[in-house]
């Protein structure tokens, strides 16, 4: 997973990452990080900005190249 991908993910659906920063209680200047691929996603934090946001866990998925979904 990318943290570009979430991130665009909250653009295209107007969430602000205030709000997943007070709902997951990672702080803003960690998750900016992340957002921008400056810092690696820990599997729980991830779990929590899934849950935030109300996606599944496979949402942000890298996709193979011959994956038809």
């Amino acid at each position: 997973m990318k943290g570009s991908d979430i991130k665009k993910y909250l653009e295209e659906n107007g969430i602000k990452q205030a709000f997943v920063s007070e709902k997951t209680g990672i702080p803003a200047p960690i998750l900016n990080m992340m957002l921008n691929d400056n810092r690696k996603i820990e599997a729980n934090e991830y779990m929590k900005i899934c849950d935030a946001i109300g996606v599944p866990l496979e949402q942000f998925k890298p996709r193979l190249p011959d994956e038809t979904k």
